[in-house]
């Protein structure tokens, strides 16, 4: 039997509007709902990773002058003939990076004659100021130790391994004294001492060659040639060591130590 509704189909079919009749639309599939989030938990912002640092670039090697002020030339020095000219040939060297960083320059200072020449390693703070070898306490303590063998500051000559003061008061490096040694033995040459008291470990390594401890050759005699003469050498310890160890130990050392140096002094000049 014909469906009752097919007749209608059939009519609207001629009329052309069966295409007006829209075909059900099936319901759209529901999406799956969202996975739930716990809102205690939250994803962690990535962090950015910090750039390399840029690698350190290594100090710049220091250019000395030269010019003979700047770097005063060997035969220079060698020509001068007295402490005064001497000083005033070489207080404006730069031949070392300690120069560029002095406040003043310190040559040296006592009898340009001594018998008894004392060498330190290099000048400290109040000597930078005043252009003056061992002022500060090592020097007020030197001053005594002079003075309890019977001389005055003024009857002794002073001088350094280096003429300007070492950063913060650190050791000479062997290139600075290196470029100071030769002033050091001008000077030796023209006050022809009779005896040389290294004070500390630096004079005696950087002068005499001896790289052995102050504490193993304190007291033992130790000789340099400078301009041909060969000069006896006291190894003692440096007054700033003296300060910080004063035990009876130490300064008795030291008191024996000058007194020898004395005692051959004396002799020389007798002779």
């Amino acid at each position: 039997m014909e469906h009752p509704l097919q007749a209608w189909r059939d009519t609207l079919d001629e009329l052309g509007v069966i295409g007006l009749v829209r075909t059900p639309v099936q319901a759209a599939e529901a999406e799956p709902p969202a996975p739930s989030r716990s809102p205690s938990v939250r994803p962690t912002p990535a962090r950015p990773v910090p750039a390399p640092a840029p690698a350190a670039k290594p100090p710049k090697a220091y250019v000395p002058p030269t010019d003979a002020q700047g770097c005063p030339p060997v035969e220079v020095v060698a020509a001068t003939s007295t402490l005064s000219e001497l000083q005033a040939a070489i207080q404006g060297c730069l031949a070392c990076p300690l120069g560029p960083g002095r406040l003043k320059f310190v040559f040296g200072e006592g009898n340009p004659k001594a018998r008894l020449l004392f060498v330190g390693e290099g000048p400290g703070r109040d000597e930078d100021l005043q252009g003056r070898p061992f002022v500060g306490k090592a020097g007020e303590l030197l001053d005594k130790m002079i003075g309890a063998i019977g001389l005055k500051r003024e009857e002794v000559y002073i001088a350094n391994v280096v003429k300007c003061r070492p950063p913060d008061n650190r050791t000479p490096t062997p290139e600075e004294a290196h470029a100071c040694l030769g002033y050091l033995r001008r000077q030796i040459e023209l006050i022809g001492p009779s005896v040389i008291v290294t004070l500390g470990a630096t004079p005696l390594r950087e002068l005499v060659g001896v790289a052995e401890g102050i504490t193993r050759v304190r007291g033992q005699w130790k000789r340099v040639n400078i301009g041909g003469r060969d000069i006896p050498v006291m190894p003692t310890f440096h007054p700033a060591y003296v300060l910080r160890q004063y035990t009876q130990d130490v300064r008795r050392a030291v008191w024996e130590d000058l007194k020898a140096a004395k005692e051959w002094a004396d002799k020389a000049a007798g002779a």
